[in-house]
């Protein structure tokens, strides 16, 4: 082709196929005579244009499988021309996204799950209280009623105290009280009972004093009329921790029966009865029954037990339970069950309560305790048998 072009384009030459010409020379050719033709010595050797770059392939185009081949008589869909300027879709799916992305891309419903749940869960766990704004503390929920027993009257530690007290420490609290011990003063009984004030006073003198105790050591005290006073500072709902029985002060309550009530001495109704109301009430704060049993941790080896012996006492117990005494003397020890059946009465329990029962203890073990038990005195002792706790 290049040959036949080069021809044509010779001067003198006709460019019409079969048209008489005149070379460069002049002769005249013959028309219609190829022969006479005098053959063009071949030109040189064309080398082949390199590829551009548009003709160059693409390395991160991936070659597209073979198609599905046409059934015999199924006509071929043509494909939609792609509009000029816009990239197809197939370009778009064959652009390479980051590694990164891809795995962001994948992890992202699995973070928007987490995320729920995490809302779901903090929304569970916070309590909406109407009437609070968001910034203030929700109120701790109140315990469960139970056996509740209603408050007593009970006179205020100002009435008695007067301008006497003196700079003392904090007090110090529990988490609860689930036992009570009962004492008595070991104080003349035959006093008037408007003269009590001014007897807590003296007792308060005494263990603050010549004992350099920092306040009086019993949670509550009950006079003879069956009147209540509030002892150790604190506050009577609290679970103030006393210093009224060696190595059991800890989640009890003392309770001092104002007078001395050994054996053969009476024991006023009024006082016997107030002393179960207030039990009652108090015990009644962590649902415990007043004739049932506690176990109780000693902190003290000078009491019937050596530091840190479990035991079992009742909750409504006598200080000689705990301790080597014959406080609350043998009188009120004696009215012990009565005082717990009374309070359980006023908790509302109606089932009977286990029959009382004396557990002899042998020297150096602690034995069982059991609604109504006491610590029974050996032979020849005018005390219990000091015990050491279970080796």
């Amino acid at each position: 082709m290049f040959a036949l072009r080069r021809t044509l384009e010779k001067p003198g030459t006709s460019p019409i196929p079969g048209t008489p010409g005149t070379d460069t020379s002049g002769t005249p050719q013959t028309p219609g005579t190829p022969e006479n033709e005098t053959p063009e010595p071949p030109g040189p050797t064309e080398r082949p244009e390199p590829p551009g770059p548009a003709d160059r392939p693409n390395p991160s185009e991936r070659p597209e499988p073979p198609g599905i081949p046409d059934l015999p008589g199924t006509p071929r869909t043509p494909e939609a021309p792609e509009t000029p300027g816009a990239p197809g879709i197939r370009s778009l799916f064959r652009r390479r996204i980051p590694g990164p992305l891809l795995v962001l891309l994948g992890g992202l419903p699995c973070l928007l799950a987490v995320v729920a749940l995490a809302l779901c869960a903090r929304g569970f766990e916070r309590t909406t209280v109407v009437g609070l704004d968001e910034d203030e503390p929700v109120p701790a929920r109140a315990p469960a009623a139970g056996h509740r027993a209603a408050r007593p009257h009970i006179v205020p530690r100002s009435v008695w105290l007067g301008p006497t007290g003196h700079t003392q420490p904090p007090p110090r609290y529990d988490d609860k009280v689930v036992a009570v011990f009962l004492h008595h003063t070991d104080s003349p009984g035959g006093y008037d009972c408007d003269d009590v004030p001014k007897i807590i006073r003296h007792l308060y003198a005494g263990q603050t004093g010549d004992r350099r105790w920092d306040d009086i050591g019993y949670n509550f005290l009950v006079d003879r009329c069956g009147t209540i006073y509030e002892g150790r500072a604190g506050g009577a709902e609290r679970a103030v921790i006393g210093a009224h029985t060696m190595g059991f002060n800890r989640r009890t309550a003392g309770i001092a029966a104002i007078g001395t009530f050994t054996a053969g001495v009476p024991v006023p109704k009024a006082m016997t009865d107030a002393i179960a109301a207030l039990a009652a009430w108090k015990l009644g704060l962590a649902d415990i029954d007043p004739r049932t049993s506690v176990s109780l941790v000693s902190s003290n080896s000078l009491s019937r037990f050596k530091v840190g012996a479990s035991v079992t006492l009742p909750a409504l117990a006598g200080h000689k339970d705990g301790y080597m005494t014959d406080c609350p003397g043998a009188a009120l020890t004696a009215r012990l069950p009565e005082i717990r059946d009374q309070a359980a009465r006023l908790q509302g329990r109606t089932t009977p309560a286990l029959p009382s029962r004396i557990i002899p203890v042998l020297p150096g073990r602690a034995g069982p305790a059991f609604p109504g038990w006491t610590a029974p005195v050996l032979p020849g002792r005018t005390a219990p048998a000091p015990l050491t706790g279970i080796p």
